[in-house]
């Protein structure tokens, strides 16, 4: 396999660029930058062209929903919002018992439902890094009906909710461990179990946000790892992905064929000397993996 030729799409300098999804109605690829105030960014890579909100709170991640709307989970639970009138609605608060808590990674099921996860606070309000000294994350299900249920508990910092193309496996990251966890899946009930560990090298930096591939393969972010990886459905280190930044945080497939990887980057609070010997951090970049993706999956929102 030739060695990805990375290209940077935008030098958007994002301090901590997350949660990146391709609209395949849209043909736009959109993500956030979470901290110290939340802009959510699209982007029209056949143009250029791009647009931005801002928002009053911290949101980390978001899914697709009805009525050209968007599912957005964050520092206080869910909400819908409408790119169209910049209107926020609340919509379910999953963790309002671990007010020390915000939002992280999440990805919806095949059935429609918004796995959640969460993790300790560890950004302060003016964007400085606060410390991580508990493992008070969770992983959440909520329901169309927004009703939700813990799933998962005792989580350093929740990342990378996907699941293989039959449906029938379940993968989660906990960063701060360096654990990419496997599950069964029941995608009928929507429940989780025979957890074992897929994939727990220290070698290559921190699992962040993940993805799957046509042929079952997990694509991987590495925080402070420089490159994304690929493993094979047995969890073994088929591809490494060099990147021209430190801190990769989120992949997506994209484009016109689903045959494009998006990735997201992260600036925030590194040193000169990093920022100097790579530039391009908090950059938008995609290259061409030689094998297709998937759609993420929309929010079933009952009407």
């Amino acid at each position: 396999m030739p060695k990805a030729a990375i290209t940077c799409i935008l030098e958007s300098k994002n301090k901590l660029g997350e949660g990146c999804l391709w609209d395949v109605e849209g043909q736009c690829l959109w993500w956030l930058d979470i901290a110290p105030i939340t802009k959510l960014h699209v982007l029209d890579p056949v143009t250029g062209a791009t647009r931005h909100w801002t928002f009053p709170m911290m949101l980390t991640c978001f899914a697709l929903a009805g009525k050209n709307q968007l599912l957005m989970g964050g520092e206080h639970g869910l909400y819908f919002f409408d790119p169209a009138t910049g209107a926020l609605k609340d919509f379910v608060r999953p963790e309002i018992d671990r007010p020390q808590n915000r939002g992280n990674d999440a990805a919806c099921d095949a059935a429609g439902r918004f796995w959640f996860g969460t993790m300790q606070q560890n950004i302060a309000a003016d964007g400085t890094d606060l410390d991580i000294t508990q493992n008070s994350g969770a992983l959440y299900r909520v329901g169309q009906d927004g009703v939700s249920k813990l799933m998962f508990d005792n989580v350093g910092v929740s990342n990378g909710p996907c699941w293989s193309p039959d449906n029938k496996t379940f993968y989660f990251s906990d960063s701060r461990a360096q654990i990419i966890w496997a599950f069964d899946y029941d995608l009928a009930h929507g429940e989780i179990s025979n957890q074992r560990v897929f994939n727990d090298t220290k070698a290559h930096g921190f699992p962040d946000g993940a993805t799957i591939d046509a042929e079952g393969y997990l694509w991987s972010a590495r925080w402070d790892g420089s490159c994304v990886l690929r493993f094979d459905p047995k969890g073994r280190i088929d591809r490494i992905v060099d990147m021209p930044v430190t801190r990769p945080t989120c992949v997506v497939f994209g484009g016109a064929e689903l045959s494009t990887v998006y990735v997201t980057s992260s600036s925030a609070n590194l040193p000169q000397d990093v920022l100097d010997k790579h530039p391009l951090q908090g950059g938008l970049f995609c290259f061409d993996p030689h094998v297709k993706g998937f759609a993420k999956n929309k929010f079933g929102l009952l009407q």
